[in-house]
């Protein structure tokens, strides 16, 4: 009697959402086998099965069986997870092997090439790919891509700096803040055969020819208090195209209020005639962000979300087409605009600045100092 009361299985009591996190674990892609397993036994259990039956099931051992379920009256479903000390694949090579791989993908290329690929790097330091693979996964490491950036050389960065993002941060009482800019040479290219529509199993396609049909030149200014953005278009990029595109500003907000535009330094800007015209409308009051970063803009954010949902796959028989299909991405964005909110903190980009100039002056001394201007020659 004593001995078969000592079989029966001990129950398993689960919640509600403690079996169905056990089903999702089960479920996923991402879960081991050994996890999932787990989790089935488990939830046998749970359903009032014994331990030979579920052994039975699973191809597992009664013992098996009853350590789970032991371990999950114990401490809880997340033991599932748990891997004993000892237990586990060992590692295959050693912590000086995987530094040395380490250190040749960081600081060593391929002759003849730029960046090493995870079978050329396999191969120099005779290891599998996985291996390299499973390394460089670990530790972040992506040697086949590169994004581009400049660091800005103009001597008065910091104060302009710290003048544009304290507009953006604390702006002015009962003031308009406009970040203007211009998008030139926006190409109204045609493709060369219609493109085949989206359909289940595949994406959109285009040819990777096309013919040239004309440029235009678009004028913008982002609201940084609701998003909206006044554009227009023009067939150039002067001083005078920029003047016309201020007096626009000036009647679509009428008033006395301040107008505090976000402007860069190209040479349109700051000719004697815009001077003169800001002058004459002292209500215009423009910041103008450091040289070589246009990253401050918060236009040129808009400005990639107009290329990417409507010029970059579109076909554009002329340059009206082109103008058209801006002006009704335009329509469409001010019906429902969503502003760019910036939260940088002056202190963090100062000092992600300041690493980055201490590494560039460590590669090449002076690379990132202000340009002198050249004395010309009498």
């Amino acid at each position: 009697m004593n001995l078969d009361m000592a079989r029966v299985s001990p129950v398993v009591n689960l919640s509600a959402e403690d079996e169905a996190q056990l089903l999702r674990w089960e479920s996923a892609h991402g879960t081991s086998q050994q996890v999932a397993l787990r989790c089935c036994l488990v939830l046998a259990a749970a359903a009032g099965s014994t331990d030979v039956e579920i052994a039975s099931s699973y191809g597992v051992s009664r013992l098996t069986v009853a350590l789970w379920r032991g371990r999950v009256r114990t401490a809880g479903i997340s033991a599932v997870w748990e891997i004993q000390p000892g237990r586990g694949r060992k590692a295959k090579y050693d912590l000086e092997k995987r530094d040395a791989l380490l250190a040749a993908t960081l600081e060593t290329k391929p002759q003849g090439m730029t960046h090493r690929s995870c079978r050329s790097m396999a191969k120099a330091q005779g290891v599998s790919k996985n291996t390299v693979n499973r390394l460089w996964q670990l530790h972040n490491l992506k040697p086949h891509l590169s994004h581009t950036f400049k660091l800005s050389r103009d001597p008065k960065f910091v104060q302009k700096l710290t003048d544009v993002v304290g507009l953006y941060l604390n702006p002015p009482q009962k003031a308009i803040v406009l970040c203007v800019d211009e998008k030139s040479q926006i190409q109204a290219l045609d493709r060369t055969q219609p493109g085949l529509p989206l359909k289940k199993g595949r994406c959109g396609t285009m040819t990777h020819d096309y013919k040239r049909n004309g440029t235009t030149t678009l004028f913008a200014a982002l609201s940084l208090l609701d998003g909206k953005v006044i554009g227009q278009c023009s067939s150039r990029h002067r001083h005078q195209e920029f003047l016309k595109f201020l007096r626009r500003l000036d009647r679509e907000f009428p008033g006395n209020r301040e107008l505090h535009l976000v402007v860069d330094n190209y040479g349109t800007h700051k000719t004697p005639e815009v001077q003169t015209w800001l002058k004459r409308h002292p209500r215009f009051v423009p910041h103008f962000i450091p040289t070589s970063s246009s990253w401050l803009n918060l236009v040129e954010r808009w400005f990639g979300e107009l290329t990417q949902k409507a010029v970059r796959r579109g076909a554009f028989p002329s340059v009206p087409d082109l103008v058209q299909a801006i002006d009704a991405f335009l329509a469409a964005w001010n019906e429902n605009p969503r502003p760019f909110v910036w939260t940088a903190q002056l202190g963090e980009i100062l000092k992600k600045i300041e690493r980055a100039r201490t590494k560039l002056e460590s590669i090449q001394p002076g690379s990132t100092q202000p340009r002198r201007r050249q004395k010309r020659e009498k």
